[in-house]
């Protein structure tokens, strides 16, 4: 017979959400138990954002080493060691790894069973020999690489984000099937390790970011030399000789082919709901994620889901927005409410590109007079001192002033953005940022310049105008 537990919170999941409702949980000194069938910390330490920012860097580092004669050294060609370049990758998450480890989580007060589990009723999952029945469910089971039903593709070897970070071959022709931030971001990345690289996308490359914003990247990129074909249809995937693989698709010129040594599928990605008997929980779903309100309660009331089980914004920053909220409802009894207009978002290509709140279109759709202001690197002279003068700042407000929404392309817009971040947030004003003081010279200070061109017509204005002429009589 397996063995009852009857914890307060039963942790469906060991990622970022996951950890950080059991770690919570613990530190309140509610009795939680942890089910964890793969590895601790999920896909953003083993396959996501830390690995891919990790080769990211080591591309990076390359570039630098090209770019150099722009500041009167001379540039070389990096010599590339792509087993060297893993390695990296692997070290980076084994010096994090203990921060999400089990013995962690243990020494915290957290009963962590490595194992998978799935739901016998409503109240009750089984995981390897535990039977537990809680107070309370929380269903962080993350998602996985999803793999799109195309002809031949099961008879080529091809990469997802999972596995491209064990290929310590370089390729000498990565072909990439989806535009995304992850297919960009690796598109880039292994661009600047030495491969050819070709992408493929259905429809807009970066399509879920302002169009504006996304032109000064992908000028970057193509300049680069990554080819890119967009509102390309892939029809079929076949072996090429012995080693090679060809994609063939459509676009509106008609049927072309590419040939390369490596395929990485870069579609997406699909909740992982498939081993939780979620039909025996009475847990529906929506487009095969689990459906939840607002407050992230699913159709059974004992049962939360966070993070990208849910089919929302699949970003390690939401599965942790998400935990906060479910962990007030579940230890404080205060109904969180999901507001998907403060959450930032950004892609780590060069330049980067980072959104919070509405894009210009989408504000335009919500409130239909608004205003918009831009500030172009090329007028900032930190940019102007290190030679990153392609990037936008562009701010998007109300007609009261008050910001709606902001988005970034150029160098540091994943930290830039924090700013704008809190003022949507926050519901503040462009005159709330125009009236902060930034050190100089920095990137930073575009923020500040955005937001005082809202005050620019006012120097315009005959009223104010007047009352400056008046002002001055006095001396």
């Amino acid at each position: 017979m397996p063995e009852l537990l009857t914890p307060d919170i039963c942790v469906i999941g060991g990622g970022s959400g996951g950890l950080t409702v059991a770690a919570a949980a613990a530190a309140f000194g509610v009795p939680v138990v942890l089910v964890e069938g793969g590895k601790m910390g999920g896909d953003c330490l083993n396959y996501g954002c830390v690995p891919s920012k990790a080769m990211i860097a080591a591309g990076k580092a390359a570039e630098t080493m090209r770019q150099a004669g722009k500041f009167g050294i001379a540039p070389v060609e990096p010599q590339v060691d792509f087993a060297g370049v893993q390695d990296h990758v692997r070290d980076v998450i084994a010096s994090i790894a203990p921060h999400d480890s089990v013995e962690r989580f243990t020494g915290l007060g957290v009963r962590v069973i490595e194992d998978y589990g799935r739901f016998t009723d409503g109240e009750t999952f089984l995981a390897g020999d535990f039977e537990i029945r809680p107070r309370r469910f929380v269903i962080a089971t993350g998602s996985s690489p999803f793999v799109p039903p195309i002809p031949g593709l099961d008879t080529v070897p091809f990469l997802t984000n999972e596995t491209i970070f064990d290929n310590t071959t370089a390729p000498d022709h990565l072909i990439i099937i989806g535009g995304g931030p992850i297919g960009m971001e690796l598109a880039q990345a292994h661009r600047r390790l030495g491969a050819q690289v070709t992408v493929i996308e259905g429809l807009k490359a970066l399509g879920k970011d302002d169009p504006e914003l996304t032109a000064i990247v992908l000028e970057r990129l193509r300049g680069e030399g990554i080819v890119i074909h967009e509102g390309a249809k892939v029809t079929s995937v076949a072996p090429d000789g012995e080693s090679g693989i060809v994609v063939r698709y459509e676009t509106g010129a008609g049927a072309e082919e590419v040939s390369g040594s490596h395929l990485l599928v870069a579609t997406g990605r699909a909740p992982n709901v498939e081993r939780l008997d979620l039909d025996k929980a009475g847990v529906k779903l929506e487009r095969r994620a689990v459906a939840v309100d607002a407050a992230l309660r699913t159709s059974n009331r004992r049962i939360y889901a966070i993070g990208d089980v849910t089919g929302g914004l699949q970003f390690t920053h939401v599965a942790g927005y998400h935990a906060a909220l479910v962990v007030q409802s579940i230890l404080f009894r205060v109904p969180g409410k999901e507001n998907r207009d403060i959450i930032p978002w950004a892609t780590y290509t060069d330049p980067e590109l980072a959104q919070v709140g509405l894009s210009e279109e989408a504000a335009r759709e919500r409130h239909g007079d608004v205003k918009v202001f831009r500030w172009p690197y090329a007028d900032n002279d930190r940019a102007r001192a290190e030679r990153k003068t392609d990037g936008l700042v562009k701010l998007v407000t109300d007609r009261k002033g008050r910001v709606l929404g902001a988005g970034i392309a150029g160098a540091g817009a994943g930290e830039m953005i924090n700013l704008f971040a809190l003022a949507v947030a926050r519901k503040m004003k462009a005159s709330d940022i125009r009236s902060y003081i930034p050190p100089y010279p920095t990137m930073a200070e575009m923020a500040k310049r955005a937001a005082t061109a809202y005050s620019a017509p006012a120097t315009q204005n005959p009223w104010v105008r007047r009352l400056v002429v008046f002002l001055r009589a006095f001396g």
